[in-house]
């Protein structure tokens, strides 16, 4: 299995609702409220990878599209971003954002107990 893989892409949004609309439409899925534990947001349940709307903040993920990638140690995951030449710019213990070697935003989430494997 590999070390890494696509999990999510979350889109923030301006109007959320809207969002909704637009990727649900797009895909012909409905996004679903987040379970507790996932963060704020809806997000896809079928399918791989998952496709998540949020309301556009201030945070380190809130104002950019970015694809997640589940890891089963975000721990040694964040060390191979470093020794790949790719930088964290917001470590986590459940998830993390990171740049790659080329400045392009991503981030990891650790792997919880209800992942398939």
């Amino acid at each position: 299995m590999p070390e890494a893989r696509p999990s999510l892409i979350e889109f923030p949004a301006d109007d959320p609702e809207r969002a909704r609309r637009f990727w649900g439409g797009l895909l012909g899925v409905e996004l679903e409220d987040r379970h507790a534990g996932e963060g704020e947001g809806w997000q896809t349940r079928a399918g791989a990878p998952a496709v998540g709307v949020h309301a556009r903040g201030q945070g380190p993920g809130d104002s950019f599209s970015l694809p997640y990638f589940t890891v089963a140690d975000i721990a040694a995951a964040l060390a191979r971003v470093h020794e790949l030449g790719g930088s964290v710019v917001h470590p986590g213990e459940r998830w993390a954002i990171c740049r790659d070697s080329e400045g392009s935003p991503f981030a990891l989430a650790a792997e919880s107990e209800s992942d398939p494997r």
